[in-house]
C-alpha cells in the first residue's frame, strides 16, 4: 500500500507529532480557555495521540475525521462514507439454484461436512469476498518552530455536547488553540487555529491519501485539491471518483501555494475548510460530480465563516444530543484524564465513567449515522485503512443491528434513517438473489453486505450460509414504527416486510424428523456445533427471528388494513416453526439437536439463540419463566467475558433477566482497558464500534424497558448506582420517560406522550395502568407508583 501524502511522510504524521512531548504536563488555563478541565460530557487527555485508537473522532454522518492533537505536526485523518472499493456487481453463484436441493438433503441426512464442501463450491457468492470501506486520506499540518517544542499547559479534549475537538498548549509564553468540528448543516470539516497575540501562526498544510490513484494540486493561492479513483476489489473494478478540497482563510499574514501545499506565515488566525465527496449516488448509479459538490460546499461555507459554521453545527448536534441527560453519581476518579479513568475503571469507583460511555455511544451514533449518509459500518464512520478488519462492512448477523440498538430508546430516531435506506436498497438486490439462488419470491440477504448492496453468502460456507440478515433488519423497520407509531412510515416499509416474509414462505422446508418447518441450509452465527461443520437446519435463532418477522408483518398489515389472507398464511406458518427447546443442561438449545454442551467452543462469543430474550421480547422473566431460566443457564455456560460487542450483548441479556448487579459487573469489564481503547472506542479487539453502541443499549435496558404499551422502570438497577437520574429516554408508543431514583428505589418518574392512550407502568412488583394524553404528563412517585 503506497501513501501519496505530500511533503510529510506517514511516519512523521503519526509519530512526529508526539516525539518531543514525553515531558508534557497539564495545568489549568482559566484565562484564555473557557472550556472546563473536566466535565460530565468531556473526554480529555494530557498528551497527543500516538496511535489511531487514541485520536478523537468528529463526524457529521457523511464526513469523518480523527484528530490526533499534535503540536508542531498534526494529523487529521479523513473519511467520506461512500468511498468504498469496487463498484456495482451481482455475486450470485450461477451453480447455486441447482446445488441447493443437494445441500439440503445432505444436511437432513447429517452429512454436514459434505454439505459444507458442496456449499463452499456451489452456493457461495462469486467473488467470495465483498468490497471494503476505505480511508480517503489525511490533512497534515506543520507549524514550523514547534516540531521539537517542549510545551506546557497541554490538553486535548472532545466535548460531546458541542461536538468540537480542541487542542491547546503553551509554547514560549504563547498559548495556541486548534478546534476541529464536522458540520452537518454545512457539510464540511472546519478547523480553526488561533494564538494569543498577533502574527504568531506559521502553518504549512497538505492533503495526502493511501489510495494508489490519487493526486494533489493547488487551485489559486488558498486552496488545494486531492482527487482520484477508488481501487478494484476481488476482481470488481473500481468505478468511483473522489475529491477532497481544502481552503485556507487567514486573518493577517500572507498565504501561498507551493508544490501542492499551502503555506501561511505571520497569521493571527487560520481557518481551514475541508469538503469531500465521491461520484456515488446509489448502489447502481455512480456518475455524480464530486468536484462540483466540493466546490459548492466550500464556496457556501466560506461565505458563512467559522463562527457561524461552528455555532450552527453545535446547535444542530445539540438538538439530538441534549434530548437525554444522565447522572449515575460521581467520585474523585471523575477528575482524572479519560485514559487514566479507563485504566483504573475495574478497580476504582467511577460511576460517571459509565455515564460518559453512555453519552459517548449516543455521540458516535449522531456522528456516524445521519439522514442522507450511509448507515454506520463496523467502525461507524472512521477508518484509516484500505483493508480494514472485516472490510469495515455491514455484518448483519449481529453487528449492524447492535449499532442501532440504542437509537430508538435513547431518543435518536432520526439516526435510523440511513439504516432504513440500506434495507430499501438491499431489498432490490436481495430480490435478485432470492430469484437466482433460491428460485423464490421476495428478497433475502445473508450475513454481510456492503456499499454495493451485495446479498449473496460470502466468506466461507461455515460463516456465510445464513439467510436471516435481511429478516433481522426488518425487525428494526418495525421498531422504528413501534416507537413513533407513524402509519405513513409503516405503509412505506410494509412492502419490505412482506417481501422478506414471502421469501421464507417459499424456502422453509419440513424437517423429516420433527415435522416442523425449518430453514435449510443455515447456521447459528458463527458457531460450530461439533459435527463437522456449522451448517444445520432450523437453528433456534432463525426460528426466533421468523416468529418476530411474521408477527410484526401481520400486525403491520392489520394496522394498515391490508392483506388479511397473507397475514393468515403467516400465522399458520408461524405455528409450524420449530419451537424453542430446553436441553439436558437446563440451557436454551442453540440448535434443534441438544448439541450445546458438546460444541467445540462452549464459551463462544455469539449467543445467537438468546435473540429471543434480547433484542426480542419472546422470552420474558415474568411471562415465560422457564425459558428465561434456560436463557440464564446458557449465559452461565457461555461466560461473561468475550469480545467487545459480545460483552456488550451480555449486558443487555442480563438486564432483561433483571440482574442489574450481574449486568454491571460485565459493564465494568467492558469499560476497562481490555475492551476500551484510550479514546473510548470499543476494543473488540481490534476496534469495532458495535461494542460502544451495545454498551449504551445495555445501560438503557438496566434503567427502562418497553414492550408494546408496557414500560418497566429500573428493571435492573445495580447497587453501584444507588441514586441518580436519567431524562429523555424514549419508550414504545411515542412516550418520553424521565426517572430519578434514591437509595436503590424509584423516587419519581414522568411519562409524556404525543399519542393518547393507556399505558401500563411497572417498577419492581408495583404496577399501574394510566391514561396519558398529549400535554398532560403522568407523574408517578415512589416505588409504589403513586400518582402525583
Amino acid at each position: 500500500m503506497r501513501d501519496k501524502t505530500l511533503s510529510l511522510t506517514r511516519r512523521q504524521a503519526i509519530g512526529g507529532a508526539s516525539a518531543a512531548l514525553t515531558a508534557l504536563h497539564f495545568a489549568p488555563d482559566p484565562g484564555w480557555s473557557a472550556t472546563p478541565v473536566h466535565g460530565p460530557n468531556l473526554l480529555w487527555y494530557q498528551a497527543p495521540a500516538k496511535v489511531w485508537t487514541e485520536a478523537l473522532p468528529v463526524g457529521n454522518g457523511r464526513l469523518g475525521a480523527m484528530v490526533f492533537g499534535g503540536l508542531g505536526k498534526e494529523r487529521i485523518q479523513l473519511n467520506e462514507s461512500t468511498l468504498w472499493a469496487g463498484g456495482p456487481y451481482n455475486p450470485v453463484n450461477p451453480a447455486a439454484k441447482a446445488a441447493l436441493p443437494h445441500v439440503r438433503q445432505l444436511i437432513f441426512e447429517g452429512r454436514y461436512e459434505e454439505a459444507e464442501r458442496l456449499a463452499e463450491s456451489d452456493l457461495l457468492g462469486t467473488p467470495k469476498r465483498q468490497c471494503a470501506y476505505q480511508a480517503l486520506g489525511n490533512l497534515l499540518l506543520d507549524m514550523p518552530g514547534l516540531e521539537d517544542a517542549q510545551a506546557s499547559d497541554y490538553r486535548r479534549d472532545l466535548d460531546l455536547d458541542t461536538a468540537v475537538a480542541t487542542t491547546r498548549f503553551t509554547h514560549k509564553g504563547t498559548q495556541y488553540r486548534r478546534e476541529v468540528l464536522a458540520s452537518f448543516p454545512d457539510q464540511v470539516i472546519a478547523i480553526r487555529l488561533t494564538a494569543q497575540g498577533p502574527g504568531r501562526i506559521d502553518l504549512d498544510c497538505g492533503l495526502g491519501s493511501p489510495q494508489t490513484d490519487a493526486t494533489c494540486h493547488a487551485e489559486g493561492h488558498d486552496s488545494i485539491v486531492l482527487s482520484g479513483r477508488n481501487a478494484q476489489s476481488n476482481g470488481i473494478p473500481g468505478v468511483l471518483r473522489f475529491e477532497a478540497r481544502l481552503k485556507a482563510i487567514t486573518q493577517g499574514g500572507h498565504i501561498a501555494t507551493a508544490d501542492g501545499r499551502l503555506t501561511m506565515r505571520g497569521a493571527n488566525e487560520v481557518v481551514l475548510l475541508v469538503a469531500m465527496a465521491t461520484s456515488y449516488q446509489r448502489f447502481d448509479k455512480v456518475d455524480g460530480d464530486p468536484s462540483a459538490i466540493t466546490s459548492q460546499q466550500i464556496s457556501a461555507a466560506t461565505a458563512r465563516g467559522f463562527e457561524r459554521i461552528a455555532r450552527d453545527a453545535s446547535a444542530d448536534h445539540q438538538t439530538l444530543f441534549r434530548r437525554v441527560a444522565v447522572d449515575f453519581g460521581t467520585s474523585p476518579a471523575a477528575a482524572q484524564p479519560t485514559d487514566a479513568r479507563i485504566r483504573l475503571s475495574e478497580s476504582s469507583d467511577d460511576p460517571a465513567l459509565a455515564a460518559l460511555y453512555f453519552q459517548y455511544g449516543r455521540y458516535l451514533l449522531i456522528s456516524s449515522s445521519r439522514a442522507g449518509g450511509q448507515a454506520a459500518t463496523l467502525q461507524g464512520l472512521w477508518n484509516d485503512s484500505l483493508d480494514p478488519p472485516w472490510g469495515s462492512k455491514y455484518t448483519i448477523n449481529i453487528n449492524t443491528q447492535m449499532n442501532y440498538w440504542p437509537a430508538e430508546p435513547t431518543n435518536l430516531a432520526e439516526c435510523v434513517q440511513p439504516l432504513v435506506a440500506l434495507v430499501r436498497e438491499i431489498a432490490i438486490t436481495g430480490a435478485v438473489t432470492a430469484r437466482e439462488m433460491y428460485g423464490a419470491r421476495g428478497w433475502v440477504t445473508h450475513h454481510n453486505t456492503d456499499l454495493w448492496r451485495a446479498t449473496a453468502p460470502i466468506d466461507g460456507a461455515r460463516y456465510g450460509m445464513w439467510p436471516m440478515g435481511g429478516a433481522w433488519l426488518c425487525t428494526h423497520l418495525w421498531d422504528h414504527y413501534d416507537y413513533g407509531r407513524d402509519k405513513a412510515y409503516l405503509a412505506s416499509v410494509y412492502p419490505l416486510l412482506k417481501g422478506a416474509c414471502a421469501f421464507f414462505l417459499d424456502v422453509l422446508v419440513k424437517d423429516p424428523r420433527s415435522g416442523f418447518l425449518v430453514t435449510n441450509p443455515s447456521m447459528s452465527p458463527e458457531n460450530n456445533h461439533g459435527h463437522g461443520s456449522s451448517l444445520c437446519a432450523g437453528p433456534s435463532m432463525d426460528m426466533e427471528i421468523l416468529r418476530d418477522l411474521f408477527d410484526q408483518t401481520a400486525q403491520a398489515a392489520a394496522i394498515l388494513g391490508l392483506d388479511s389472507e397473507f397475514s393468515a398464511q403467516l400465522q399458520a406458518t408461524r405455528a409450524r416453526l420449530a419451537p424453542s427447546k430446553i436441553g439436558k443442561a437446563g440451557q436454551l438449545q442453540e440448535w434443534q439437536e441438544d448439541w450445546d454442551m458438546d460444541a467445540p467452543e462452549i464459551h463462544h462469543r455469539h449467543v445467537s439463540h438468546l435473540y429471543a430474550l434480547f433484542p426480542s421480547h419472546q422470552i420474558d422473566v415474568h411471562k415465560t419463566p422457564d425459558l428465561a431460566a434456560a436463557a440464564a443457564r446458557s449465559l452461565d455456560i457461555r461466560g461473561d467475558r468475550a469480545t467487545g460487542w459480545a460483552t456488550a450483548w451480555r449486558i443487555n441479556l442480563w438486564a432483561r433477566l433483571g440482574q442489574g448487579d450481574h449486568a454491571h459487573s460485565i459493564l465494568r469489564f467492558l469499560l476497562g482497558p481490555e475492551r476500551t481503547y484510550p479514546n473510548m472506542f470499543d476494543a473488540h479487539p481490534p476496534f469495532q464500534i458495535d461494542g460502544n453502541f451495545g454498551g449504551a443499549s445495555g445501560m438503557t435496558e438496566m434503567l427502562m424497558q418497553s414492550n408494546g404499551d408496557e414500560i418497566r422502570l429500573l428493571p435492573a438497577l445495580p447497587k453501584a448506582w444507588p441514586s441518580g437520574s436519567i431524562r429523555g429516554l424514549r419508550a414504545r408508543g411515542c412516550c418520553l420517560v424521565d426517572v430519578t431514583w434514591r437509595d436503590g428505589q424509584l423516587d419519581s418518574a414522568t411519562i409524556r406522550t404525543t399519542l393518547p392512550g393507556r399505558r401500563r407502568i411497572m417498577a419492581g412488583t408495583a404496577s399501574i395502568e394510566i391514561d396519558i394524553a398529549p400535554g398532560h404528563p403522568a407523574r408517578l412517585v415512589g416505588p409504589a407508583l403513586h400518582q402525583a
